[in-house]
């Protein structure tokens, strides 16, 4: 059954890139709905609809657009949506980044969890992987695979191969996970964004990030994070499966198969997000994409 919050629940933070000051609320829709992004903050109200067509082509984060509005930086949003299988969602923002919070959906899924959900007797739209999909680019790429028949009954199962060469602290990370509410909330939703020292100092001369503290995210150093702690030995990993989530949120629907990724990013994610709703329309549900 597809399923909507009980009732409307807000957090407030800090755009990572901008500095402002945001707020979201997440409230109830109707079935059939899809998640919707809405600019309060304009007096048109713009509304977005996290759907792929929207998604604006910019360097590291996941950007939606439409009519000229834009919403930024909404994986980690979606990714807690998806991840707690909440299909029908109006996000209410005051600004166009989502909050930053700890880098992670934490803060998103405790306040969806806060509320709880609704079930709404429809069935849930799904996106059924029939047969492989890969897309690659230099050593990066993402495969989409039909599902097993595990004993687990798992719909879908995700892995992330991570591989950063060029820093041993980070080095070589993996996770595989079979995704559900429980999964998601205690393996993925605590995990932080991270960036290295030298990126760092790269985006400050360029004006972005330069509220940001080590507190706020995982900033590595040369001995490691930076006046911050991991959660999970391989933390790195995990996020960018949080990422990976979030980004194939655009779909739109309940994805059954398995996705398995190889140092991936989000231009990658989105690509394979593209390919399996145009390749697989026929499984989905033709939700307006305005």
């Amino acid at each position: 059954m597809q399923r909507t919050i009980s009732r409307p629940v807000a957090v407030r933070g800090y755009g990572f890139w901008s500095g402002k000051p945001v707020r979201v609320e997440f409230r109830p829709a109707a079935v059939e709905s899809g998640i919707t992004f809405v600019r309060d903050d304009l007096s048109s109200r713009v509304r977005v609809p996290a759907i792929i067509e929207h998604r604006l082509d910019v360097p590291r984060r996941t950007n939606l657009g439409c009519e000229g509005a834009t919403v930024e930086m909404v994986e980690h949003v979606l990714a807690a949506l998806a991840g707690l299988q909440i299909d029908n969602c109006e996000i209410g923002v005051d600004a166009a980044e989502m909050p930053g919070c700890d880098g992670s959906s934490l803060a998103f899924v405790q306040a969806l969890d806060s509320v709880g959900v609704d079930e709404q007797h429809e069935a849930v739209p799904q996106l059924v992987i029939a047969e492989p999909v890969r897309i690659a680019s230099g050593e990066s790429w993402i495969e989409a695979l039909p599902a097993a028949l595990p004993a687990t009954n798992t719909k879908f199962r995700v892995e992330f191969q991570l591989d950063y060469p060029d820093d041993p602290i980070i080095g070589q990370q993996s996770i595989s996970l079979a995704v559900s509410p429980d999964s998601f909330r205690q393996e993925l939703a605590p995990c932080r964004t991270f960036v290295l020292e030298r990126e760092a100092d790269a985006m400050i001369r360029q004006g972005l990030g330069t509220h940001v503290t080590p507190q706020d995210l995982l900033l590595f150093g040369k001995y490691g994070p930076v006046e911050n702690r991991l959660r999970f030995e391989n933390e790195c990993a995990r996020h960018k499966t949080l990422d990976l989530i979030g980004d194939l949120a655009l779909t739109g629907c309940e994805i059954i198969g398995q996705v398995i990724a190889h140092r991936s990013s989000h231009q990658l994610n989105a690509a394979l997000a593209c390919e399996l709703r145009s390749r697989f329309a026929q499984t989905m549900p033709l939700r307006a994409s305005a």
